[in-house]
């Protein structure tokens, strides 16, 4: 009963998210300020996240598809399969899910103690009692930030395939031809478009929730912390849980 209370306050808290919007210079100075913080700040956790999955995702593939003496029969079961599957995989999870699940954490827990530490410090109320929509104020330029992060997922789809790419070459599992015809063969543009939409959908849910959890804080300063974990866990669980519900909406 507990869960759907606060599913509804949630949904009650997205309403004041969008309900009266700040003067366009206030929106703009707080908009590229969040974008710096949570996006180009960002950009390094993406990097690495995107070619180190990249390439293990290779290597991985590569030793599945190996016999048992380390080297595959070309009739049957041609390299190009390692580019195939780690072009499919970053484009399709790596970079949308995994990336998101990881900025959970980062993102997500800075935006519940932000906002929790302005609890704390009464600043909402100081907002409130000056007539500023402190929700739209404080949240609504996250959303719109992150909301951007198609940008940062195609940064981090093609250095998924980068990284894969590397481990494929040098490791010597395939040809650098054989892998990008590996690529070339099962693109599906399709699955780009995809991606975005989960990208969007993930990015809307890692501004909103620990926002949600950040505002509505009780307590002190200790209460802080386990509102910022609270809120990593409950994105973490929407995230996967509306990956599998997109996924069967748009790939079945």
């Amino acid at each position: 009963m507990n869960l759907f209370s606060e599913i509804g306050r949630y949904i009650i808290f997205m309403k004041y998210v969008f309900k009266r919007p700040e003067r366009g210079r206030v929106f703009w100075s707080m908009l590229t300020r969040e974008m710096n913080l949570m996006g180009i700040e960002s950009l390094v956790v993406v990097i690495l996240i995107a070619l180190i999955t990249g390439a293990v995702t290779t290597v991985q593939t590569a030793s599945q598809l190996a016999s048992d003496s380390g080297i595959l029969p070309p009739s049957l079961f041609p390299m190009e399969i390692v580019g195939s599957v780690v072009g499919s995989s970053s484009i399709l999870e790596i970079a949308p899910t995994i990336t998101c699940l990881v900025l959970a954490g980062k993102i997500g827990a800075n935006i519940a103690s932000e906002i929790g530490n302005m609890r704390v410090s009464e600043q909402i109320d100081a907002y409130e009692v000056m007539g500023i929509n402190s929700v739209n104020y404080l949240v609504f330029p996250k959303t719109i930030a992150l909301l951007l992060y198609p940008f940062v997922i195609s940064i981090a789809m093609f250095l998924g395939i980068i990284g894969g790419m590397a481990a494929c070459v040098f490791g010597g599992y395939a040809t650098f031809e054989d892998y990008v015809t590996g690529i070339q063969t099962d693109f599906t543009p399709f699955h780009m478009a995809y991606a975005f939409i989960k990208t969007i959908v993930f990015a809307f849910l890692l501004a909103t929730i620990p926002a949600f959890h950040g505002y509505y804080m009780k307590g002190g300063a200790l209460e802080v912390g386990k509102a910022s974990t609270t809120a990593f866990v409950w994105t973490s669980v929407a995230i996967i849980l509306l990956n599998y519900i997109l996924t069967q909406m748009l790939l079945s």
